[in-house]
């Protein structure tokens, strides 16, 4: 069993707010999660992708006021959006007998939707968590490769073999497109919407250019971004912003795309294993992505991930910007010897930052040129996770 460092962030959530909405995709485990919390009485589970589950809550709030000494939890919310409306009186007479914190936690595997009606129906009343696939400081450095090469989604991490691990992650891409996206209700074909994946796959990292993939898949460019508006809102890609300030130069503008666990990027590119992988030319951008996705998920939550480019060539892989604070410059490099390149240095002198890291796949830290540091990626989420503890 790998701890999640988001138990003690749910925990905390749970004993100051009213109502915990925890996101994630499926097979993440949200749910493992939820059952390790404890508690007198012990919390109630309901799943409301079970018929049984969902006719308990035909009358949400004759079910629900007696067990107001509990926390109950509520897996797959998004099946029951018109639920929210019901927990919002429940909560409000519950303040008024004295019971204000850790009422409801809400699972939920599609994310714009969702944290648009619970902060509709729920302001001031409800937190936000996201659980990612485990991450570079979940996993360990010692197990930094098969983190890399099978992804972060625990049946695929913890598999007996590379071969079980590539057939779960068949399964999963399998079932998100040919079950749980027709039941949010778009008519995408399946096939369409796997190879509109893997043209991302390919291009793992990329700023997004949406007029290429439009003509291969014979859609419009208004149809791809709608694509990829439903991928980002199932937490399966990121669109990394491009970072913004005022430094009088002609910056990128476009976001770039990541499909966000490096295991499914694996899967989509028919990459088998470690060797397969070392020998593959998306190594880079896969190291790069799972670097990315690691430091995001140990960030403060207030903090702004983003990326530079200008089109002069300056860049910096990772921006993570402190409110009201200098950013900090991440480059990410898949060498054991990693070397900087004038780009970097030359986005450095844009921005200011307040600290320059490469992370690259050795265990040492060192100085570089330009007031870098080289350093591992267990080490650099330890020290935003301590950020976040920290309260900064």
């Amino acid at each position: 069993m790998i701890q999640r460092f988001l138990l003690r962030d749910l925990e905390m959530a749970l004993e100051d707010a009213p109502a915990v909405v925890m996101l994630g995709p499926r097979q993440v485990g949200k749910t493992t999660l939820a059952h390790q919390l404890t508690g007198q009485p012990p919390p109630v589970y309901l799943d409301l992708e079970s018929e049984g589950d969902r006719a308990r809550l035909q009358e949400p709030e004759l079910y629900l006021e007696p067990l107001e000494g509990s926390l109950v939890v509520l897996d797959e919310i998004q099946r029951m959006p018109d639920l929210f409306q019901s927990l919002r009186g429940l909560i409000d007479r519950g303040r008024g007998r004295g019971r204000r914190t850790g009422r409801f936690l809400l699972l939920g595997s599609a994310s714009l939707d969702l944290l648009r009606q619970s902060s509709e129906s729920l302001a001031g009343r409800i937190t936000q968590l996201e659980l990612t696939p485990i991450t570079g400081l979940e996993a360990g450095v010692e197990h930094l490769d098969s983190l890399w090469v099978r992804g972060g989604f625990p049946d695929s991490l913890l598999a007996r073999d590379e071969r079980a691990s590539t057939r779960w992650r068949q399964s999963f891409i399998r079932t998100y497109l040919e079950r749980d996206i027709p039941q949010l209700g778009p008519r995408i074909p399946a096939e369409t919407l796997r190879r509109f994946w893997t043209m991302l796959a390919h291009q793992q990292g990329a700023v997004l250019n949406a007029a290429p993939i439009a003509r291969a898949l014979g859609v419009t460019g208004k149809t791809v971004a709608s694509y990829l508006d439903l991928m980002v809102d199932l937490l399966l890609l990121r669109r990394l912003q491009p970072w913004h300030r005022n430094v009088g130069k002609r910056l990128v503008k476009s976001p770039k795309v990541y499909v966000r666990d490096s295991g499914l990027v694996h899967s989509l590119l028919g990459i088998p294993d470690l060797d397969g992988l070392l020998g593959h030319p998306i190594a880079g951008m896969t190291w790069e992505g799972l670097v990315i996705e690691s430091l995001i998920a140990c960030v403060p939550r207030d903090w702004e991930p983003a990326f530079y480019r200008t089109s002069a060539g300056a860049e910096i892989d990772l921006v993570l910007v402190p409110p009201g604070a200098a950013p900090w410059a991440i480059e990410v490099k898949r060498s054991a010897s990693p070397r900087l390149e004038r780009g970097f240095h030359s986005a450095c002198d844009d921005i200011a930052p307040a600290q320059r890291f490469v992370v690259y796949p050795g265990r040492e830290r060192f100085p570089l040129p330009g007031g870098a540091e080289a350093i591992d990626l267990v080490t650099l989420c330890g020290i935003l996770r301590a950020q976040a503890a920290g309260g900064h």
